[in-house]
């Protein structure tokens, strides 16, 4: 029987911080409604009668809609969950149609892009996890990378290709690099693709047709076949499956494919390398070195793109085994190149990324950040960038030491930036205020609800803005037209209602420490009028805040952990003493007095009863991954096992 506690604590005011997150949640749910409007067919389907060629182009039409469930799962309107699924299964007709995916999934494409398709179906799954239909495309998609399957070979322990998906390994890097020419003006910035092509020394000099072709062909050839780091990404989809029935098949071979990374990094000084060859050694279409695969450190992203995917491998780890020891993953990588870090100025001009990392933070020429190098060729580590916070952030989520993290500090202490700044920018990412938020969590920014409410609020009606300007449909080829228009903004959400940074984008999970249900419609996400803040989040303590801010009584479900795999093992709480309202023949307003009180738990949720206009601030004595993590409902839940 789940615990049931009731707030006794009247409002005397609300706080500025609850009637934004409510405004917010309203203005987000007249957002979707507005895209799905403009842009949609009633299919679901996005309205596009440009060309499909080449490729690329399924994580694009995912994309637009990648956090929708996770608004749903936080607070959104009732029929988002519905709406989500119909524009999944619609945009899923819409590209088998044109022959991008089989059997409702990628034909065969490298997982840098993979991962960005994924958290659309991951959220829908976290959210409603009866829903036999998408049960099953999860399993089946599982089932595409595991031991037996074309795309895995077991011997090697390695994904046999960069390029792989629902029709096998699919050979080489695409067809339209079989000349690898300069007249790609959106890669020149990435540099060669490969730096030791005889003849080619400077992009410049793939202007000549016979270079072009030698570094297509050698692409194709060396950076085409064989394992890639960012396919560690793929561990994502058997996790997912996992989730659903703990089938011990599946999680088998993540730890299998995650240890054969970890060993090979072991064996590489800790740092994590990017190719493995068709013989399972590293280096072996590279010249023996460990850098050159395909999203590698080479080219085109180096840290931007293989620090996600490990992160990402390492967290699904943690998932399934209740232990923190596979963070390692990402241990070596980090030490590596915050070892290389340099304090430097004129960040916008440093490299391949700079005028990305210059807005991010704010920076003119004279800002000085630790600089680290994000790749790695024959001549030694380069291309400059600050270092990206989120895998340090989730590293320290994870072991439950964010406010006290040595790296972290250090980042701080050689940053000329304002940490505690909520900069007013937006990317696709749902990422890039991880600093302000750490340092709210750190007792040093208690404003940080507030404003970072009000960034929420105006990205959201900048977007509405866009909206009402824009054609119904993109010019012949823009498909990333829907990503800049999407409404739906959830970080700001996710760290106060959830305690946690959003779901890494290329191919995480959707973490928390807390969730949020409504009891009387049993379904997920905060009830009707009801706000939520995050205070604290240690390892062994949560604390919660909730605010009922109408006019009717409602129950809300608090659940430890995203997938309900920790303990409450108790909670403390404020009880009202008698004395309010007060005399009715004063005009005063008393004060509202409380005591303290304990319930013990021992399960992974509490029910909490909230009156009109009352709050209560639970402190969770938590025993994190006490239970196996599963797909819950985090109303009803299901039964809770611990770990073996």
């Amino acid at each position: 029987m789940t615990p049931r506690i009731k707030a006794a604590v009247a409002l005397r005011e609300l706080p500025r911080w609850a009637l934004l997150e409510r405004e917010l949640l309203r203005r987000l749910d007249r957002g979707w409604r507005e895209f799905e409007r403009r842009f949609c067919e009633p299919d679901g389907r996005l309205r596009y009668h440009g060309q499909m060629v080449g490729r690329d182009g399924v994580d694009d039409f995912y994309e637009p809609f990648f956090n929708w469930p996770t608004l749903y799962r936080l607070g959104g309107s009732a029929d988002l969950l519905t709406a989500a699924k119909r524009h999944w299964e619609g945009v899923t007709r819409q590209l088998t149609e044109v022959g991008f995916l089989r059997d409702e999934y990628e034909v065969g494409y490298d997982w840098f892009h993979q991962g960005e398709s994924l958290p659309f179906l991951l959220g829908i799954c976290a959210a409603d996890p009866a829903d036999a239909a998408f049960r099953a495309r999860a399993r089946r998609f599982a089932e595409l990378y595991l031991p037996g399957s074309d795309n895995y070979d077991p011997v090697t322990r390695t994904i046999v290709a960069p390029h792989t998906g629902a029709g096998g390994p699919r050979w080489g890097v695409g067809e339209e690099w079989a000349d690898y020419r300069a007249d790609q003006p959106g890669m020149r910035i990435y540099g060669l693709p490969l730096l030791d092509i005889p003849g080619i020394d400077s992009w410049e000099d793939l202007g000549d047709p016979a270079a072009a072709r030698a570094m297509g062909q050698a692409m194709q050839q060396r950076m085409g076949r064989g394992d890639t780091a960012v396919n560690l990404a793929a561990t994502t989809l058997a996790v997912n499956a996992w989730l659903y029935d703990h089938d011990e098949r599946l999680a088998a071979w993540v730890l299998e494919y995650v240890d054969a990374w970890r060993e090979r990094a072991a064996a590489n000084g800790g740092v994590l390398p990017d190719n493995v060859g068709p013989s399972g050694q590293v280096g072996e279409l590279h010249g023996g070195a460990w850098y050159g695969g395909h999203y590698g450190w080479t080219w085109p992203h180096g840290l931007h793109s293989i620090l996600p995917a490990a992160t990402v491998a390492a967290l699904n780890a943690v998932l399934l085994t209740g232990h923190v020891d596979r963070l390692d993953l990402v241990d070596g990588t980090l030490d590596a190149v915050l070892a290389e870090g340099q304090v430097a100025d004129r960040i916008a001009e440093r490299g391949s990324l700079g005028p990305g990392w210059a807005e991010r933070l704010g920076a003119d020429e004279s800002t000085r950040e630790l600089l680290v190098p994000y790749r790695r060729g024959p001549q030694g580590w380069f291309d400059r960038h600050p270092v990206p916070l989120a895998p340090l952030l989730w590293r320290a989520w994870t072991r439950g030491d964010i406010a006290t993290d040595p790296h972290i500090e250090r980042l701080r202490a050689a940053s000329d930036t304002d940490w505690e700044k909520v900069r007013w920018f937006h990317d696709k990412e749902e990422q890039g205020h991880e600093a302000p938020w750490i340092g709210y969590l750190a007792g040093r920014n208690p404003d940080y609800p507030e404003r970072a409410l009000e960034l929420a609020l105006a990205q959201t009606l900048r977007r509405m803005a866009l909206i009402d300007a824009a054609p119904d449909e993109p010019e012949d080829g823009d498909i990333h037209f829907w990503q800049r228009l999407n409404p739906v903004v959830t970080e700001v959400l996710s760290h106060l209602v959830t305690g946690a940074p959003p779901a890494i984008y290329y191919g995480g999970l959707p973490l928390a420490r807390v969730l949020v249900g409504d009891g009387r419609l049993g379904r997920p996400g905060l009830p009707a009028d009801v706000a939520a803040l995050v205070t604290a989040v240690e390892e062994r303590r949560v604390v919660v805040e909730l605010v009922n801010t109408g006019d009717h009584e409602q129950l809300a479900v608090v659940q430890a952990g995203a997938f309900g795999e920790d303990e409450i093992v108790a909670v403390g709480h404020d009880v009202a003493n008698p004395g309010y309202p007060g005399d009715p023949r004063r005009y005063d307003v008393p004060p509202v007095r409380t005591v303290p009180h304990r319930t013990i738990v021992g399960g992974s949720r509490v029910e909490v009863l909230l009156p009109a206009r009352t709050r209560i601030t639970l402190d969770l004595d938590i025993q994190r991954r006490a239970y196996r993590a599963a797909h819950q409902h985090v109303v009803h839940g299901t039964t809770q096992e611990e770990h073996p």
